[in-house]
């Protein structure tokens, strides 16, 4: 048996509502990565010492139904391994300016076209197709993404 789904039957969609709320980034220093995250405008939600051996930090970037957390004792992934953590923004160009506005090296915006990545914004400036990247000092890589309109499908109907 294949580990591939190929089945062409369209799923039911989940009657439970699941939100993803919270993804755990392994870091070196908790207190070096909060005062990153920080730096970067995001809200610090919690600081919980549970113990000398677990703390769990807890950030949210602005207007982000997800958050972030980190800490010692919550994870056995390297630090730095996250790598592609997606932050959906209106404006590309605006979103890299007040990044390094706060002192946080951010490629250049480039864009993807077909399976080639090329520099600056997608020109017709198309949601999904303009990225600037940076990382937190531990390395885990995050990838800015310009989205304006969504694809039909992307949003949930209330």
């Amino acid at each position: 048996m294949s580990g591939t789904d190929t089945s062409t039957e369209t799923q039911e969609v989940g009657t439970v509502d699941m939100k993803l709320e919270v993804v755990t980034l392994p870091v070196s220093d908790v207190d070096r990565a909060k005062s990153f995250y920080q730096s970067l405008g995001w809200r610090l939600d919690v600081d919980l010492v549970f113990s000398e051996d677990v703390r769990a930090v807890q950030l949210t970037p602005p207007r982000s139904a997800c958050s972030i957390a980190f800490g010692k004792g919550l994870t056995t992934a390297e630090p730095g391994s996250a790598k592609r953590l997606e932050l959906v923004v209106s404006d590309i160009e605006a979103a890299r300016e007040d990044l390094v506005r706060r002192g946080v090296d951010v490629s250049d915006v480039f864009h993807r076209d077909g399976a080639s990545l090329l520099p600056g914004p997608d020109p017709q400036r198309r949601s999904y197709l303009s990225y600037a990247s940076f990382s937190d000092p531990d390395g885990n890589e995050w990838l800015l993404q310009e989205v304006t309109t969504r694809l039909p499908g992307r949003e949930w109907d209330d």
